[in-house]
């Protein structure tokens, strides 16, 4: 086993801990052990990050696309030889199966190589002018940008903070989750290993609201860009606002699943299950509020209990652990007033509902059906191993209780009909919709939401055009 790192900042390049700053424990999720002490940025600190910021911005963005694409390949390539470590301290620090860790440390470097690949597609255009004029407009790089990620990924959503702002030519301050560090450190050494100037990507840690209040009232920032709840998202908008910076808000969701009798029921279930329960059901665009037309109704909600409950749950590094436990006792607590709440108000418990033991945060597998509107948990992100099944009489029916929440990040949907597909990609309020499969992140593609689950994309093209401003250029 890889022993746990020692854990610092990144400012301008250097590794910074000690030195009296004010610190906190590092928690295993399985055992609640303490890994390691963090060290917090200091206001010099940040101050001292900041004025690196503006100065590597300044050399960054004057570095050829053809050597900017050859940095952060050369970073996908150490990400790569890195996955087994990154992904083991990841498992440690976060829960999530080994195997989920290192995949997430592989995804990061896929993505770093395609924003690579993006430096060079940086497209203006020249606009129809008379002879003798010209007229054309160009992206320029925005500025120094403020990352902030959350701990669910702490690998990807802390490459989703840099690498569109680096391929765009910016310089980065991100802030990783406290309770996962190691692997957002690990990302960022990546980067610095491969070239990239340490006055251009930096890393630092602290109490979130006073690390966000000091980046997010200096004018050197340009562009903030945040993963996390709702309720945040809405507060550092309106700081961002206080100097007009630009924003992208990745926030919460509430992930509905619609089901129709004429899909492949039994690939149905075999496909959600294993997404709602990945990262015990952790993450941002999980399915939650599966909604199955009647006719397919006590099929389908018998087999996904069936599979909810056969999971193996226990420790990320344990060989044979389809889930480990949640990442702090904060969703522990959470998702037993939710369960608790729903079967107050008439909800069915299908399987599991309780919590694993006294050490380590696990949770069962639980399913939930015929669930009222008034429950708090179908009002409310669970961000938990928590699965609802109600039935519901059509298609329209559906699709109402589907955008019936202010949410709108992922969807799902499953129905053979190809008429219906079309409607639902019209009519369906999300930034994203998967039709008869589970997967809705790709490094190519867009990854946002619409309503309070935030604006702006992150990942392909727009995640790199998210970070530059427009300026129109006349000649006479």
């Amino acid at each position: 086993m890889t022993d746990y790192p020692e854990l610092h900042l990144l400012i301008d390049g250097e590794p910074v801990s000690g030195g009296g700053r004010q610190t906190e424990e590092v928690i295993n999720p399985a055992t609640e052990e303490v890994l390691g002490t963090l060290p917090h940025a200091s206001g010099d600190d940040l101050d001292r990050a900041l004025e690196a910021a503006q100065r590597g911005f300044h050399e960054w963005r004057k570095t050829s696309a053809d050597k900017r694409a050859s940095i952060l390949t050369k970073a996908a390539a150490l990400l790569r030889e890195r996955a087994d470590a990154i992904g083991e301290m990841l498992t440690r620090e976060q829960g999530k199966p080994l195997a989920e860790g290192r995949g997430e440390a592989m995804y990061a470097a896929n993505l770093i190589e395609f924003y690579a690949q993006e430096c060079k597609r940086i497209y203006g255009r020249t606009l129809v002018r008379p002879e003798g004029a010209r007229a054309e407009v160009q992206y320029h790089p925005v500025g120094p940008v403020a990352g902030f990620a959350p701990w669910n990924f702490p690998a990807i959503n802390v490459m989703r903070k840099i690498g569109g702002a680096l391929a765009a030519g910016c310089s980065v301050i991100v802030k990783p989750s406290e309770e996962t560090p190691a692997t957002g450190i690990a990302v960022v050494q990546a980067l610095l290993d491969a070239g990239v100037p340490g006055s251009a990507v930096q890393c630092v840690f602290g109490v979130p609201s006073d690390v966000s209040e000091h980046l997010l009232g200096s004018p050197i920032i340009r562009k903030l860009t945040f993963t996390g709840s709702t309720p945040v998202g809405k507060h550092l908008a309106k700081l961002a606002a206080e100097d007009l910076k630009i924003t992208t808000m990745e926030l919460g969701g509430h992930g509905p699943v619609l089901v129709f009798d004429d899909c492949d029921v039994d690939k149905a279930v075999d496909t959600m299950a294993a997404n709602k329960f990945r990262n015990a059901g952790q993450v941002c665009v999980s399915p939650t509020r599966f909604l199955i037309e009647e006719s397919a109704f006590e099929r389908f909600r018998d087999r996904f209990a069936e599979r909810a409950a056969a999971l193996s749950v226990g420790n990320g590094m344990d060989k044979g652990t389809d889930m480990g436990p949640m990442a702090n006792a904060r969703g522990l607590d959470n998702i037993s007033k939710l369960i608790a709440n729903a079967k107050d108000k008439g909800g069915t418990l299908l399987t599991g509902g309780e919590r694993i033991g006294n050490q380590g945060f696990f949770h069962q597998p639980t399913v939930l059906s015929e669930v009222p509107l008034d429950a708090d948990i179908m009002n409310e992100e669970p961000f938990g191993p928590v699965a609802i099944l109600n039935p519901m009489s059509g298609e329209e029916a559906m699709i109402e209780e589907a955008n019936r929440l202010p949410y709108g990040l992922a969807a799902y949907a499953w129905t053979n009909d190809p008429a219906r597909r079309r409607r639902l990609a019209a009519d369906v309020e999300a930034g994203m919709l998967a039709i008869n499969t589970g997967g809705v992140s790709t490094v190519d593609a867009p990854f946002g939401g619409v309503k309070w689950s935030g604006y702006g994309s992150e990942d392909g093209r727009e995640g790199v055009m998210a970070c530059m401003v427009v300026k129109a250029i006349h000649e006479g």
